[in-house]
């Protein structure tokens, strides 16, 4: 019992849910974070239940659709140039993994620790850490190094919120209940199973491939109050999240959880990177995922993702993929 890991533990019997750190300092456990929770036999498991037709899909948006980000990111800027005299070629990119399809890493996001006057990223890793080029704490190679894979659980809200009649943009406040997820979630069968990486497809890549005009791009990028629909940020939430045994959440949203907060007590970001060591994956592109779903009648699947083996990194392309 003395080696049961915090992860086992049920929310309300965690000593502090805003932080759970796990591992020594500038360890592998300490950077693997939550996703220690898919062990070997929780993979195989997944790959012996899920893989079934061999179909797949991969979830990666196409990295120069969201060509007016906000936030002062910049667009991903890609050259071809000829070496050799133009006997080859390659590739060169300038980017940001934050406009395009990505997981945050837990170098990403703080946040505040009582009797701490600065705020702190995942098991107490400074922002003067993460300045260091030398210092590659929490970085992406923990992550990188056995990639991420498991089940895949998709909710749909995007398809079952439009049979409902309910019309929303995802460029506001509009926000997923949990007791949507869970309505949802008995209409599909769906059974969450501990180390699931969830999905919440709401469908903001589809909104902004055929809905948004080019002056709608613009005005949402130059906005500095913008908003993001996602998933609501209550404390029901979180419980519901740790206690599933979620090891990744990801969705098509810009933010996951709806942006701004609603509730300033609770920031989902804070928890869930900074303070849990998950990551969250967003502008997933889950169109096709959803349609092959809807085609199967099944919304779980194998899913393996392999995030930039970069030292120190930050964020990711995740490149996923769904195989069903």
């Amino acid at each position: 019992m003395a080696n049961r890991s915090p992860f086992d533990l049920p929310f309300d019997q965690l000593p502090n849910p805003r932080q759970v750190w796990v591992g020594k300092p500038g360890s592998y456990e300490e950077g693997l974070g939550r996703l220690a929770i898919l062990t070997p036999e929780v993979v195989a498991k997944a790959a012996a239940t899920e893989i079934k037709t061999g179909r797949r899909i991969t979830t990666n948006w196409e990295m120069t659709k969201l060509d007016y980000p906000n936030l002062n990111r910049q667009p991903c800027h890609h050259q071809i140039v000829p070496l050799l005299g133009g006997v080859a070629f390659d590739d060169i990119f300038t980017m940001n993994p934050q406009q395009s399809s990505q997981w945050d890493g837990l170098r990403h996001f703080s946040q505040t620790v009582p009797g701490q006057t600065e705020r702190l990223f995942y098991g107490g890793t400074t922002a003067a850490e993460i300045n260091d080029r030398t210092n590659d704490r929490i970085g992406l190679q923990h992550w990188a190094r056995e990639g991420i894979a498991g089940r895949g659980v998709l909710i749909d809200y995007a398809t079952w919120a439009a049979k409902k009649g309910i019309t929303y943009s995802t460029f506001s406040t509009h926000q997923v209940k949990l007791s949507d997820i869970l309505e949802i979630a008995r209409e599909c069968n769906i059974t969450f199973q501990k180390g699931d990486v969830l999905f919440v497809r709401i469908g903001v890549t589809k909104e902004w491939e055929t809905i948004m005009t080019d002056e709608q791009k613009k005005a949402y990028s130059d906005n500095k109050a913008p908003e993001h629909a996602g998933v609501e940020a209550t404390t029901d939430v979180l419980r519901w999240l740790w206690d599933t045994g979620f090891s990744a959440i990801a969705g098509d949203a810009i933010s996951w959880e709806v942006y701004p907060p609603q509730n300033p007590d609770v920031f989902l970001h804070e928890y869930v990177l900074a303070g849990w060591g998950m990551p969250i994956g967003e502008l997933f592109d889950l169109e096709a995922l959803a349609r092959l779903c809807e085609e199967q009648q099944r919304w779980s699947f194998f899913v393996s993702s392999v995030p930039l083996n970069m030292p120190g990194g930050v964020s990711s392309p995740p490149n996923v993929m769904a195989i069903f």
